[in-house]
């Protein structure tokens, strides 16, 4: 873990070498040079305003913006937190959606053969398209429910299409994975199917599992905050980075660093569920899958 940590902060610091003397090569470009191969056409020129320098972003961080009286992290920290609880709602209906088409999948080989297309073209439809229709639909036909139905479980439902598919597939791979012999043994045994899902399959999916909550985790982050933008749900993350973006040209920093609090939630999530696996493998003695 302390290896891990120490390379993550090594590839940091030469990202931040690197971004500036990227920085630095491109502000000594000029008009003369734009016919050079790659130099000044294919790899563009850089200002303060395109790449604003590293230490005015990082600087950014504990800058009180105009208008209120937190600190900028500070107002990240509680966007990150409104954004976490979207994609912590759409990560677990998610894992619930994909486990059981899984399980579906498994059942019937002519289930797999006739849906899987369909499962995996559902992910071809574009994000930001669907997200305004979701939010509106949700709007006029949730009203029977007990609850008010709030904007942020719309952008949960958006989350869950993006966590889904990864658990559906690994999940599926994982219920498919003990070997024939451990089959064959439950036969002999007269179980059930259920009872060859619960004490066969779903055990030795477990390692598939974890691959696919790493993927589904991150993903839920990421159609959280393209939730929010598309849909204009206020406080969170993508909320945050649209109304940076509209200020880019009198604060380009601040919009940098908005996208590195949404990247460092994203990482936070992806460590919590590889602390969780490294947990639960350990105890049974196995390795991950990757």
């Amino acid at each position: 873990m302390i290896r891990q940590v120490v390379v993550f902060v090594v590839f940091l610091v030469l990202l931040g070498f690197g971004y500036t003397g990227y920085k630095a090569f491109g502000q000594a470009i000029d008009d003369r040079q734009t016919d050079w191969p790659a130099v000044g056409s294919v790899l563009p020129r850089t200002d303060d305003l395109n790449m604003p320098p590293v230490l005015d972003i990082l600087g950014e961080f504990g800058e009180t913006p105009g208008g209120t009286d937190k600190i900028f992290a500070r107002l990240l920290f509680d966007e990150a937190a409104f954004t976490l609880r979207e994609a912590a709602v759409g990560f677990t209906v998610g894992v619930l959606v994909g486990l059981a088409i899984a399980i579906l999948l498994a059942r019937s080989r002519r289930l797999e053969q006739g849906l899987l297309p369909y499962v995996i073209a559902s992910q071809t439809i574009p994000l930001i398209a669907i997200a305004p229709i979701v939010i509106v639909w949700s709007r006029k036909n949730f009203d029977f429910l007990p609850w008010d139905w709030k904007d942020w479980m719309s952008v949960a439902i958006i989350a869950t299409f993006l966590t889904f598919f990864p658990v559906a597939v690994n999940g599926l791979r994982g219920l498919q994975s003990p070997r024939p012999e451990n089959m064959e043994l439950m036969e002999s045994y007269a179980a059930t199917w259920g009872q060859t899902l619960w004490r066969l399959r779903l055990p030795a999916s477990v390692p598939y599992l974890f691959a696919a909550f790493k993927i589904a985790a991150t993903a839920s982050i990421v159609g959280a905050i393209v939730g929010e933008i598309s849909a204009g749900v206020g406080g969170g993350l993508g909320r945050r980075i649209l109304l940076e973006a509209q200020r880019y040209t009198t604060g380009p920093e601040r919009l940098y660093a908005a996208v590195i609090g949404s990247a460092l939630l994203g990482i936070f999530v992806f460590l919590i569920i590889t602390l969780v696996e490294r947990l639960v493998l350990g105890r049974q003695g196995r390795e991950a899958v990757t």
